[in-house]
């Protein structure tokens, strides 16, 4: 089985879509998809609309998929009030003293969107397999949610809800059964697509082996939870590549034959730092960092193939 693994980064997903498009022009078809955080936002479009051609012309056009994919970041994610809106300081203190806390953003303005550009019922029927990565934040526990289950946009939702700044997400609104970001346990969720017998994955990660990190004003509570964030989703990513990096060397071999498939894997990752706030940004960096992942992506792949 092909898959298309594609990892957290929030606004760096931009960066992702540059990369897949690489990868697509590759002739790459992926038969499933993975995603976490920005990356379950982007695998989650490319299968509604393989959904949507499948259904229309039963075939899927990958080079319209892409246009797809371009065209909803660089249309609709052009400041940061397309993502979520800071909630005021007055109204975050009250939630605090009262135990309500709910996130720093209002993301209304992302759930409407996804509202508006996915369907349940074509992400169904989509040839494309999709899963997508959130944690509980009561038991910790990491769950890749399939369109079959009931509540899979919430668990959606849930997967891009980056923890403290915007809001847990009660599935099926149960206040009981809230989740979070996946990146709290897996960044790139190559583990899962090799569970599910994956045996050619291309993976796109969102930040550099070694992240060059700078000085911030720690004492700056937004500064500080980026920064926590940056050095905490870095080191889970590094994993989860070292591991499926180290897989076919670990494999155990019995008369000749190995007990599991080998992969093969490819990993697109920058080489250095993206920088892009959530809190400031226009539609010129998005456009910018999704140039930027196209090249970086062609010249890693083509680097590799030579």
């Amino acid at each position: 089985m092909k898959a298309l693994v594609l990892g957290g980064g929030s606004l760096k997903g931009a960066w992702q879509v540059g990369a897949i498009q690489a990868v697509l022009e590759k002739g790459f078809k992926p038969e499933m998809i993975y995603g976490i955080s920005a990356g379950a936002l982007n695998s989650a479009f490319m299968a509604n609309e393989a959904g949507n051609q499948m259904i229309a012309n039963n075939s899927i056009n990958w080079d319209t998929v892409n246009k797809k994919l371009l065209s909803f970041w660089i249309e609709n994610i052009t400041r940061p009030q397309d993502i979520g809106i800071l909630k005021s300081k007055w109204m975050l203190g009250i939630d605090t003293i009262l135990s309500r806390f709910d996130g720093l953003l209002d993301t209304n303005p992302l759930h409407e969107k996804l509202r508006k550009y996915l369907n349940l019922t074509v992400l169904r029927r989509s040839p494309v397999k999709l899963k997508v990565g959130a944690v509980n934040i009561n038991t910790g526990v990491m769950h890749y949610a399939d369109p079959l289950e009931q509540h899979f946009l919430d668990y959606l939702r849930a997967s891009s809800s980056l923890p403290i700044i915007m809001p847990g997400i009660p599935i099926g609104g149960d206040h009981k059964n809230v989740y979070l970001d996946g990146g709290l346990r897996e960044v790139v969720p190559i583990r899962q697509a090799i569970a599910d017998g994956a045996t050619e994955i291309y993976a796109i990660a969102t930040h550099p082996k070694h992240k060059d990190m700078k000085p911030i004003n720690y004492r700056s509570f937004l500064s500080l939870i980026d920064r926590i964030k940056d050095i905490s989703v870095n080191q889970l990513e590094n994993n989860d590549i070292e591991w499926a990096e180290n897989y076919n060397e670990n494999l155990i071999s019995v008369g000749g034959f190995y007990l599991n498939k080998k992969i093969k894997l490819t990993v697109i990752r920058p080489d250095y730092s993206i920088d892009i706030k959530l809190t400031d940004f226009t539609s010129n960096d998005i456009k910018k960092i999704i140039k930027e992942g196209y090249e970086t992506a062609y010249l890693q792949l083509n680097t590799k193939k030579a």
